[in-house]
């Protein structure tokens, strides 16, 4: 993730009205399963990088029984993420941690699993990450990640203009290029899910909600001017995903025992 602007108040409020409490990706608990999925967490040690709100390390510790290390390069988002920890008294399973980019601020073989949903989006150095991830981790241990990912080509006109209407940094690579660089980073087992059918049909649906039913919520929290920006950002989304320009996908890769 960039820079402590890019997740305004307004965005983070109005995306938390579409996905969810605590949360800044779709599929809420659901997406956090996926991500966990066939992997073994119960008690181990997870790093969730770009730990945005919260909501899917509560999810960890409450759900699936893990301990969490969160990290994020943006402190207004881990300002509300300590608020929701304690809120649901989780701060003995969960620490977080204001980091900058660049190598992670811990020693080798530390933790047990390495989590991100949607950072590596925003990571130009996607093979230095991978890298890193597998630092970190332990022997026969996972790294596994959603992100939006693009297929092969230019960006079209509509994902320029959809980036300028996020007003976030966007690094998007295509699922073979993440496959091919988790190897390279030194990962075997590597897997790539795609999932963009599921979403492909259910962006339209948020844009209509955000445009009828949602509207005067979101006027409320956010005033107008914002939160026309906030449909036009989701109708060109919802073009994006229906075309195939806008892809959900999860990778993994374990670290060699």
């Amino acid at each position: 993730m960039g820079h402590d602007a890019e997740y305004h108040d307004a965005m983070v409020t109005a995306i938390e009205q579409i996905w969810g409490d605590g949360f800044l990706a779709p599929g809420g608990e659901g997406n956090v399963a996926n991500l966990v999925r066939g992997i073994d967490v119960a008690g181990k040690r997870i790093l969730d990088i770009g730990c945005g709100i919260g909501g899917p390390a509560c999810a960890l510790v409450e759900k699936h029984e893990a301990r969490v290390v969160g990290t994020d390069l943006e402190p207004a988002l881990l300002r509300r993420s300590r608020a929701r920890i304690r809120e649901r008294d989780l701060g003995s399973r969960i620490d977080l941690i204001h980091v900058a980019s660049g190598p992670f601020p811990f020693r080798d073989e530390s933790f047990d699993v390495v989590l991100s949903s949607g950072a590596f989006t925003q990571t130009r150095d996607k093979l230095g990450i991978f890298r890193e991830c597998r630092r970190v981790l332990k022997p026969g241990g996972w790294v596994s990640a959603y992100d939006w990912m693009k297929p092969a080509g230019d960006y079209s006109k509509d994902m320029l203009r959809w980036f300028e209407l996020e007003g976030l940094t966007y690094e998007m690579e295509t699922p073979e290029r993440h496959g091919e660089l988790l190897r390279e980073a030194g990962f075997d087992a590597v897997g790539i899910d795609d999932r963009s059918d599921w979403y492909r049909h259910h962006a339209p649906a948020e844009y209509e909600r955000i445009a009828t039913t949602l509207r005067p919520r979101l006027i409320e929290l956010v005033g107008r001017e914002e939160a026309d920006h906030i449909t036009e950002d989701w109708r060109v989304l919802a073009i994006l995903c229906t075309r195939g320009e806008m892809l959900q996908v999860y990778c993994r890769g374990r670290k060699p025992a």
